[in-house]
């Protein structure tokens, strides 16, 4: 049983059968947009594009893989990055995809190794005893730790246990969460966090050519050893009624971008398209990567964050892990200078990186609807003129 009662989990809850899904976890009220099976020929072929040119272009292949990445990214906002083929030299890649709102990077470079490593590490943690579990609980008040929270305005419980947790810059570790992991999970994290930080900025460089914006303003956002970085691990239990309940709560990042590693290969995200519910169908050892709030905000509304949810099923279980990248906590948040002009005025309000955490943590989640707290009105905006 759990020992605190503010503490929920779902793993504990389905270890006997269940006669019917717990009230707290039920959403009857939720009205479910039509869902695109994952498997519809509505859904073309993904072509790819290279990173390579990107990295080492000539102008016209740098011209042209520019254009299809600012092009998903104004349309869209997501992407998902494959594994490196085994014995292919080591690049980056984009596949791009002009239907579907999905954008692939192909070999990011992480190896297979790592993953696979970490992956049967965090399925060794959510097997750990509760009690063991319990060790890495929330502190009052606070919400990263283990367990279970209160996500959406309804206050229904999502059908998930998590662990959440500030992991950079590293002063913010709580001392009860990343630096007491079982060490070998430690260690891969570590080594994980550093990898997926150099693809983060690489992605977050060609964003900024993208946008014609200096790329030292967006590294200096994004400073080293400053930038905020979280990591969150998920499980998903099955469950009996998966009709009933929802895995993750609908929502778009308050991020700069997210890198999401789906562990065990079982599908369950999905990404809203014009009040269309799109699975993704993500890749063995793939990364998905989501354009966030924060993104929105420094493109002046040119990128588009993406709503997006998680669906569970009534016979797997489902891992991830995502990790989140934003600006240093003392960054002056906001559109960049270079975009504003009388003709293109600014539609979101300057805020500092600590404001916008501060207030994040202080809501639930509902759509998009932080970052809309963050737009400028109209009557403010003709003040301004």
């Amino acid at each position: 049983m759990v020992s605190d009662p503010s503490i929920v989990s779902v793993q504990e809850l389905v270890k006997e059968p269940l006669d019917s899904i717990p009230e707290s976890f039920i959403r009857l009220d939720q009205t479910r947009p039509h869902v695109l099976p994952s498997k519809s020929d509505h859904i073309p072929t993904i072509p790819t594009i290279d990173m390579v040119k990107i990295l080492e272009p000539s102008d016209r292949s740098l011209n042209d893989e520019l254009e299809r990445l600012h092009f998903a990214c104004s349309e869209w906002g997501i992407f998902q990055a494959l594994p490196q083929p085994p014995g292919a030299e080591s690049s980056f890649r984009f596949a791009f995809l002009t239907v579907l709102i999905t954008q692939q990077l192909v070999n990011h470079g992480v190896s297979l190794s790592l993953l696979q490593k970490l992956g049967l590490e965090i399925e060794e943690f959510f097997k750990l005893p509760l009690e063991e579990k319990m060790k890495y609980k929330p502190n009052p008040g606070e919400s990263e730790g283990y367990g279970n929270v209160m996500r959406s305005e309804k206050n229904v419980l999502d059908w998930g246990d998590r662990l959440f947790m500030a992991i950079n810059p590293i002063s913010l570790r709580k001392p009860h969460l990343f630096p007491e992991l079982p060490a070998p999970l430690r260690s891969s994290l570590e080594t994980y966090i550093k990898e997926l930080k150099k693809i983060a900025l690489q992605i977050l460089r060609s964003l900024a050519i993208c946008l014609h914006i200096d790329t030292n303003v967006i590294m200096e956002l994004f400073e080293e050893e400053k930038e905020f970085q979280a990591l969150r691990m998920t499980y998903y239990p099955p469950c009996p009624q998966p009709e009933l309940v929802i895995g993750l709560t609908p929502h778009s990042d308050a991020t700069a971008i997210t890198i999401l590693h789906q562990i065990n290969c079982v599908n369950g995200l999905q990404v809203k398209r014009n009040g269309v519910w799109l699975p993704i169908d993500i890749l063995p050892d793939a990364f998905v990567v989501n354009v966030g709030d924060i993104m929105e905000i420094l493109s002046n509304g040119t990128y588009h964050s993406i709503e997006h949810q998680v669906m569970v099923n009534s016979e797997s279980e489902r891992m991830s892990l995502a990790m989140f990248f934003n600006p240093k906590l003392d960054a002056q948040v906001g559109p960049a200078a270079s975009l504003i002009s009388l003709k293109n005025q600014a539609l979101f309000r300057n805020i500092t990186m600590n404001e916008y955490v501060q207030g994040l943590f202080s809501q639930k989640m509902d759509g998009k609807s932080y970052l809309d707290r963050m737009r400028i009105t109209s009557s403010e905006q003709a003040k301004e003129t």
